[in-house]
C-alpha cells in the first residue's frame, strides 16, 4: 500500500448499525470514500427476518439412491454429494445437482454387496461421508464393502479414468478396520489424504490414518485405546499447518468423547479435552472448524438437558466453553459440524422436541453463545425432509444441506435456505481509481444493499447514488466521475 493510500484515516460511528471508514486518497481532487462495516454478528434474536426455504431435490424422484447422510460440496453452481444406500440397485451413489435443483445426475453407483459375511464387493458400499474435490477428482470413503467388507477409500473422476478403489480396509491387519469402517470423509494436504475409522486399530477403538491419493503408503497414524483418549471417531479431521484436529465419540465407559490433535506424521497425539457427558456435553459425532486458535464443534448428547451442545475450545486445550445447551424445543442431538460466517455459527440438529423426537432443525448462534436462533424446523415425511445428519455449506446468502430422510417417499432431500442480511457479514465496498473515474464494487450476493453518496456528512444529506449498479465479473459495479468536491459513499441495508 502506498503512503498516499494510508493518509487521513478516520472512523465515525453514526448509529449502532453503522460504522463508516473514510479515507483521503488524493489531495487534488480530494475524494473521501466510505465503506459500511455494520452488522458484525447477529443483530437481534427475534423476530427473524424473512427467509426462504426450498426443497431442491426429493430423492424419491430419481430411484438411484436414498439416505443422503453426507454433506455437500459446491463447485461453480453445482452441488455434489453421496447417498448411503441404493433405491432399486446398488449400495449408494455419488450425485450432482444444480443449486436451483435442476439437472440432477448420478455420477457413480456403488455395486451391490454380497449379503453374507463379510459383505464384499469391488468398490465399497454405504458412503456415509461427504466428498472432497481436488483437480477434478472426488475423494471419499465407504463404510463397508471392498475386498474385505470393511470399507474403502475411493477416487472418482467422472471425466477421465472414472472410479478407482484406492484402498480396501483389511481384517486382522496392522490397520484393522473391523466393521463398521470409516464413516467420515477425508481431508487432503498435497497428495496425502487423512481420515478416521470408527473401529479397528490395535485395540479395536478406531484409528487416524493417512494414504496417498494414488492409493499407496497407507499408514496407521494412531490407534485409539478407548482408555482416556476416547475412541470410535465418527467424524473427519481438519488440518492446520502440520496438525490434525478431530473428535472421538468415546467408548462409553471411561470417556464421553474427546477433542484431540495429532501431527500429520503420527507424533504428538494430545487429548485436548475429555467430555464428561454432563453440562459440557458428550459423544461428539461431528468434526470441528477452526477460527484463529479456537475450535468450534457440537456434541450429540449432554448439556443441561442432555440434548447436546455447541462448544468451543482453544487449540491448546484451554478455555473450554459450552456456548449453547439444546433444550429439545430448539433442537436435539446435533450430529453434524458447524460452519462459520462472520461471527455467526450455523448448524443442524438431527431431532427436536421434548417428547418423541421430531425431524430436526437448522440453527444459528453467535461465537460467544449469544443470540441463538432456530432458522427452520423440518416438517418431516412427506414434506421438506427429516433428520439432517450432515453439515451445511454457505454460498452467498444461501445455506445448502441434506436431510437423511423425509420427502415424499421418506428417502431424503436436498434443501436451500436463504438468509437475512443481519445474519451475514457485511459486504465490503471496494473502491479504485481508473483515470478520471472512481469505480465502486461489492458482491452481488449482498442482497438488499443500496449504494448511497453525499458531499455532506449530515444524516439527511445521503441519497441513492446514480447511476445504478451493473454486474461486471460477478460484482455489482458503479462508475462515477471524479469531481472536485468531496464525496462519501456507503452501502446501506
Amino acid at each position: 500500500m502506498s503512503k498516499q493510500s494510508r493518509d487521513s484515516w478516520s472512523l465515525t460511528k453514526n448509529a449502532p448499525s453503522k460504522l463508516r471508514i473514510s479515507r483521503n486518497l488524493f489531495s487534488r481532487p480530494k475524494i473521501l470514500l466510505s465503506t459500511l462495516l455494520a452488522g458484525l454478528g447477529l443483530m437481534v434474536a427475534s423476530p427473524v427476518e424473512a427467509q426462504t426455504f426450498t426443497t431442491l431435490c426429493d430423492f424419491s424422484e430419481f430411484g438411484v439412491g436414498t439416505f443422503p447422510a453426507g454433506g455437500l460440496i459446491l463447485s461453480g453452481n453445482t452441488l455434489y454429494g453421496t447417498t448411503a444406500f441404493g433405491e432399486y440397485w446398488g449400495d449408494g451413489s455419488v450425485f450432482s445437482v444444480n443449486t436451483d435443483g435442476n439437472d440432477f445426475a448420478t455420477l457413480y453407483i456403488f455395486t451391490a454387496i454380497s449379503y453374507t459375511y463379510p459383505s464384499t464387493n469391488s468398490d465399497g458400499a454405504d458412503p456415509f461421508c461427504g466428498l472432497i474435490l481436488s483437480g477434478g477428482t472426488f475423494y471419499g470413503t465407504t463404510q463397508i464393502g471392498g475386498a474385505f467388507g470393511n470399507g474403502t477409500v475411493f477416487a472418482l473422476n467422472p471425466g477421465l479414468q472414472g472410479f478407482t478403489n484406492l484402498y480396501s480396509f483389511p481384517t486382522n491387519a496392522g490397520d484393522w478396520a473391523l466393521q463398521p469402517g470409516p464413516v467420515a470423509g477425508l481431508v487432503l494436504s498435497g497428495n496425502t489424504l487423512y481420515g478416521t475409522t470408527v473401529g479397528g486399530g490395535d485395540w479395536d477403538s478406531g484409528t487416524v490414518f493417512a494414504i496417498q491419493t494414488d492409493g499407496k503408503c497407507y499408514t496407521n497414524l494412531y490407534s485409539f485405546t478407548g482408555e482416556g483418549d476416547g475412541g470410535e471417531p465418527r467424524a473427519g479431521l481438519i488440518l492446520s499447518g502440520n496438525t490434525l484436529y478431530g473428535t472421538s465419540s468415546g467408548d462409553g465407559s471411561t470417556t464421553s468423547g474427546t477433542v484431540f490433535s495429532i501431527n500429520t506424521n503420527g507424533s504428538n497425539f494430545t487429548n485436548l479435552y475429555s467430555f464428561t457427558g454432563e453440562s459440557d456435553g458428550g459423544e461428539p459425532m461431528a468434526g470441528l472448524i477452526l477460527s484463529g486458535n479456537t475450535l468450534y464443534g457440537t456434541t450429540h448428547d449432554g448439556g443441561t438437558s442432555n440434548f447436546g451442545t455447541v462448544f468451543c475450545v482453544n487449540t491448546n486445550g484451554s478455555n473450554f466453553t459450552s456456548l449453547h445447551s439444546f433444550a429439545g424445543s430448539d433442537g436435539w442431538g446435533p450430529a453434524a459440524g458447524l460452519i462459520l460466517s462472520g461471527n455467526t455459527l450455523f448448524g443442524t440438529t438431527e431431532h427436536n422436541g421434548n417428547g418423541n423426537p421430531g425431524p430436526g432443525t437448522i440453527f444459528a448462534v453467535n461465537i460467544n453463545g449469544a443470540n441463538f436462533m432456530t432458522l427452520h424446523t423440518f416438517a418431516g415425511f412427506p414434506n421438506d425432509g427429516a433428520f439432517p445428519q450432515a453439515g451445511l455449506i454457505l454460498s452467498g446468502n444461501t445455506l445448502y444441506g441434506t436431510t437423511s430422510e423425509g420427502g415424499s417417499l421418506d428417502t431424503g432431500t436436498i434443501f436451500s435456505l436463504s438468509l437475512p442480511a443481519s445474519l451475514l457479514p457485511p459486504p465490503q465496498l471496494a473502491i479504485t481509481i481508473a483515470g478520471t473515474n472512481v469505480i465502486l464494487t461489492w458482491p452481488t450476493n449482498a442482497a438488499g444493499f443500496t449504494l448511497e453518496s453525499t458531499t455532506n456528512l449530515l444524516p439527511a444529506a445521503w441519497s441513492t447514488n446514480l447511476p445504478a449498479p451493473v454486474v461486471i465479473n460477478g460484482q455489482n459495479t458503479v462508475t462515477n466521475p471524479v469531481s472536485g468536491t468531496h464525496r462519501f459513499y456507503q452501502l446501506i441495508h
